[in-house]
């Protein structure tokens, strides 16, 4: 199996101007960045997009220079000989509308004020993604779409294209997704953006000349950790291990348990590449999450799907449990679908996408070999 090696972003604004968007409003003009592995074939038809989860970007593969070898976050699926393989697909990664990572958000200057929208952004959804997709797809020149794959937020973004261009595509893989979002998961949601939104320098979002909300994003985004990995993981990685402390500090207030110094590490990580109010934005699209609407229930939205589905679970997931994968699954082979379910072994949690790249390459390439012509 070989590598992409070096990829440079590009970036695509559409001609439409204004952009329109699910909830009524427009944005004057639009931006998304993208990267592509691979070669498009004559007839247009050789592509697959891959959809990245809430804080990823479109930097799916490859590396962006020799000196920084930090590869994209889904390297040991994408390149030649891989699942997503690079000798036969041309390869499309984006970033969501949204983001802060190239593609238009929050944090992007409005053209009609010269400042950044902050919270006068307009409120999108995971359909509004998927419309922009769809036209830098268009731009490429791609005609038709081997398949759409994508975890998590990633998994949604793959259904919405299922049901909103069934003929676009030949076959979909949603992973560690959901018809729609759950009520337990759209309160983990709300807590963190209260993380966030409760920060005194979030300022109204208003922050952007001025200190950001590090204290409330970092902590979202530990409330955000503890629900992507399993009980198991987080016991065999950290168990009740103290941070370097004596025996005469055991009752400290502010000793630490390894596990909270991982918590702080992550929260810090996240506040050093990416926007608070963008995470706000993101989440909500999550919340908003549900095939069903407008169509009056999701059996109808399924019923518009005509290509092979399939869906990947992962077996330890706290956060996007196996039944909402499996469940899919069902309601489609309910109504005479093509559906099937496969699952990832992984003490992991919802991260597993993230990590078992061995049995995603096996599921995955068996799956593509079986519909797709190349």
């Amino acid at each position: 199996m070989g590598s992409i090696g070096i990829v440079k972003t590009e970036y695509y604004s559409p001609d439409q101007k204004p952009w329109p968007l699910e909830c009524g409003k427009v944005l004057p003009e639009i931006t998304i960045a993208y990267e592509t592995y691979g070669s498009l074939n004559s007839a247009g038809d050789n592509a697959i997009l891959v959809c990245h989860a809430l804080t990823g970007d479109a930097h799916a593969a490859g590396v962006h220079t020799e000196s920084d070898r930090v590869p994209g976050w889904w390297e040991p699926l994408i390149g030649p000989g891989k699942a997503l393989d690079t000798d036969k697909f041309f390869v499309v990664s984006s970033n969501v509308l949204g983001s802060c990572n190239g593609t238009t958000g929050p944090a992007s200057i409005n053209p009609e004020t010269g400042r950044p929208y902050a919270m006068s952004f307009p409120l999108i959804t995971i359909r509004d993604m998927v419309h922009l997709q769809k036209a830098l797809l268009d731009y490429l020149g791609v005609k038709h779409l081997v398949t759409v794959i994508g975890g998590s937020m990633g998994g949604m973004q793959v259904l919405e294209w299922a049901v909103h261009y069934p003929d676009f595509m030949s076959s979909v893989i949603p992973i560690a997704a959901c018809i729609r979002l759950s009520a337990q998961t759209i309160a983990f949601n709300q807590t963190q953006r209260e993380a966030i939104m409760l920060d005194p320098d979030w300022q109204e979002g208003d922050y952007y000349d001025k200190k950001p909300p590090e204290t409330g994003l970092s902590l979202a985004r530990m409330i955000g950790i503890i629900t992507y990995k399993s009980i198991h993981a987080w016991d065999d990685k950290f168990a009740r291990t103290f941070s370097g402390i004596n025996k005469e500090d055991y009752y400290d207030f502010h000793q630490r348990f390894e596990v909270e110094n991982y918590l702080r590490y992550q929260g810090q990580k996240l506040v050093k590449r990416f926007d608070a109010n963008s995470y706000l934005y993101l989440t909500k699209a999550m919340d908003l999450h549900d095939i069903g609407f407008p169509f009056g229930d999701y059996h109808t939205a399924l019923k518009k799907i005509r290509v092979p589905l399939l869906s990947v679970g992962v077996s330890s997931d706290f956060l996007y449990p196996p039944y909402q994968q499996k469940q899919i699954v069902k309601e489609l082979l309910e109504i005479g679908g093509q559906a099937t379910y496969q699952e990832i072994i992984s003490p992991f949690g919802h991260d597993g996408f993230l990590i078992e790249f061995q049995q995603q390459n096996q599921i995955v390439g068996d799956f593509l070999a079986q519909v797709t012509k190349y």
